[in-house]
């Protein structure tokens, strides 16, 4: 008959879950699985441990809370009960005896799914064998399902933050070996959630595993690198989601997309910039659309840039003027055109990344000095770029910096009276830097900052190191203020 019989603790109290434990002597039996067990992969026990509990039995007391059938659900420990269940099946004819298992029953666990899988996952985590996804889908319900005290006790537990059940759902996508190569790199929760996001860009894992590595081996626990990678690829990500996007309008339209001809093939299409009507008018997409040759090919920033397929086909007549051939000096432009893109879209993407490190520097207890200086320089000395700015009254900025919620219908009157005395520095630092951001915010600034735009990027970038290497300039960022550099300056 299936027994529960009490027994005397034999584990010391180390932790709340162990402050009045009821541990009892359970007929294997009458354990089954708890469904909130984090496990879900590799649930069964091997021939090892089965072994063992053959010889030995189950040393180590497994947890289980009722259930209410009469059974009780193993939510640590359901390998062991297994084997013992194992071991009990053959042990008469083997002559061993039929033997209990002890167990912590947690009757507090009833109706608390989300500490009873965290609980679950606390344990199973540092065991071997557990998969990584296992550990993210216990992350991910154990603090959805918990109250908001238990869910700040559970992160802290687990070394994550306040977003950690986002992070590791958005983690999930990830396939089995990315997964388990970003934890062997060191990627935390955070950021193998952010690989998730920028999958899909080419050698997008190969280089934040590389900017991890570099905030690494500068040992000050610091991801500047990782940051500025990270803005990189969801730069390249947008723009390659426009694309998809214009090849998506072109095929709704049933306009067709020209490829590149293959080798040794002849491109029969021309533009309609070079092409007339039989007549000699000139071609437009308006009174070409009719053409059964009417395509396109998209430029450098995913325009469509209208085509004939087969002009002579379809009664085109090439432009009188002929075509010049391309030169050295034209390659030399499309290059320049391709490094001005590229440039362009990396001095956008880098403002994400440095507008978040001065709303971490303005939220600080205690503003640096050297940023405190720089804004009280710029409000006495008045340069023309911050009147200008404050002339337009624009506040979402300076509310976003102070970590205002809705920042966008921010009322800063509102603000400025709830202000404490000792944050008003930091107040004056979020209205100079917004003034900055608004002044370096066109993507051509990178080819020839003046000396107060290249300083401001350097006060942030020597803030960083400080910061532990927290922030640091991006590459565009870099090339830009070389000049400016105090040891490379004229």
């Amino acid at each position: 008959m299936a027994t529960a019989v009490s027994t005397p603790p034999t584990e010391p109290a180390t932790h709340k879950e162990e402050d009045a434990p009821q541990i009892v002597l359970l007929d294997p039996a009458l354990v089954a699985r708890d469904e909130y067990n984090a496990r879900e992969e590799d649930t069964e026990p091997d021939e090892d441990l089965i072994n063992s509990v053959k010889e030995i039995g189950v040393e180590e007391t497994i947890s289980v809370r009722p259930r209410p059938d009469g059974t009780y659900g193993a939510f640590k420990g359901w390998r062991r009960a297994q084997a013992q269940q194992i071991a009990n099946a053959t042990a008469e004819q083997d002559g061993r005896p039929v033997r209990r298992i002890k167990a912590h029953v947690r009757e507090d666990l009833l109706g608390r799914d989300g500490w009873t899988r965290f609980l679950s996952l606390v344990e199973n985590k540092h065991r071997e064998g557990m998969s990584e996804r296992d550990i993210l889908k216990s992350q991910e319900l154990s603090l959805i399902d918990m109250s908001d005290v238990e869910r700040k006790q559970a992160a802290k537990a687990l070394g994550v933050g306040r977003n950690a059940a986002k992070q590791a759902k958005a983690a999930q996508k990830l396939d089995d070996a990315t997964l388990r190569r970003a934890a062997a790199g060191g990627m935390d929760l955070e950021q193998t959630a952010q690989l998730a996001e920028v999958e899909h860009v080419v050698g997008a894992e190969r280089r934040l595993m590389r900017a991890l590595e570099r905030d690494h081996a500068e040992g000050n626990g610091g991801r500047g690198h990782w940051d500025q990678e990270m803005a990189l690829l969801k730069a390249e990500q947008a723009d390659a989601d426009t694309r998809t996007k214009a090849e998506e309008d072109l095929k709704t339209a049933d306009i067709p997309l020209l490829g590149l001809p293959g080798y040794g093939q002849k491109d029969t299409s021309k533009p309609l910039a070079e092409l007339t009507s039989g007549l000699g008018n000139p071609l437009t997409e308006g009174n070409h659309k009719n053409c059964p040759g009417h395509s396109a090919r998209l430029d450098d920033e995913h325009q469509p840039v209208w085509h004939c397929a087969d002009p002579a086909a379809h009664g085109h007549k090439v432009r009188p003027q002929p075509k010049k051939p391309r030169t050295q000096e034209d390659e030399h432009r499309a290059e320049e055109r391709r490094k001005v893109i590229a440039c362009n879209r990396a001095w956008k993407a880098a403002a994400g990344p440095r507008q978040e490190f001065v709303a971490r520097l303005v939220r600080q207890k205690t503003l640096p000095d050297a940023a405190r200086v720089f804004a009280q320089e710029i409000v006495l000395t008045l340069p023309y770029f911050y009147s200008s700015w404050a002339d337009k009254h624009e506040s979402e900025t300076v509310a976003r910096f102070l970590g205002v919620k809705e920042p966008e219908h921010a009322d800063l009157t509102e603000t400025a009276v709830q202000l404490p005395k000792a944050r008003v520095v930091n107040a004056l630092f979020a209205h100079v830097a917004a003034a900055c951001e608004y002044d370096i915010r066109e993507p051509k600034t990178w080819s020839n900052p003046t000396v107060r735009q290249a300083r401001y990027l350097l006060l942030l970038e020597a803030l960083g190191q400080d910061d532990n290497g927290s922030y640091r300039l991006s590459e565009v960022e870099d090339q830009a203020v070389a000049r400016h550099r105090p040891d490379t300056a004229a």
